[in-house]
């Protein structure tokens, strides 16, 4: 009978250790899906922030190009002072909004970098759980085979005692 109560308590240990990897299994899957989707939603800032970044450049571009219009005009006409001071306050407030837009395109790029980087870690802690999950699922086939096996002896020891 005592053999019958140690092939009882493995199986119980041997259940209790598979519904463990069970969980741990869920867990994480669980974490591998919300770092999915955190991954998602990084890209996505990428992709607006590369795309906004575009556009900043191009409002760089029009700007330089009116500033140096302007530059070439006040040079070339020559004209009075009133006129003259008008297009230097336009050049002046042209090259105000030119650097700010520049300053906004070295923030968007680092911003851009910065979301590279940490995409990067997202997708590296990403692996790593899945390494971990497929670990526990392996875990998890084992104990089940195990489990099988135990299971299996404890019907040909009853059916010994059946038969006894």
């Amino acid at each position: 009978m005592s053999h019958l109560e140690g092939i009882k308590q493995k199986m119980a240990h041997l259940k209790e250790k598979e519904e463990e990897a069970l969980a741990k299994v869920e867990e994480l899957q669980v974490k591998v899906k919300a770092l999915e989707q955190e991954n998602l939603a990084k890209e996505q800032e990428i992709t607006s922030l590369s795309h906004k970044n575009q556009l900043l450049e191009a409002d760089v571009e029009k700007l330089e190009t009116s500033n140096k219009e302007l530059k070439v005009k006040v040079e070339a006409t020559g004209q009075q002072s009133i006129q003259s001071e008008g297009l230097q306050r336009r050049l002046q407030l042209l090259e105000e909004e030119a650097e700010q837009a520049d300053a906004n395109i070295r923030e968007t790029n680092e911003k851009l970098r910065q979301t590279d980087v940490k995409a990067g870690h997202y997708e590296r802690k990403v692996q790593a759980l899945e390494a971990s999950r497929d670990q526990w699922e392996e875990k998890y086939e084992e104990m089940a085979k195990k489990y099988q096996g135990v299971k299996k002896e404890l019907e040909e020891f009853h059916q010994e005692i059946g038969n006894m």
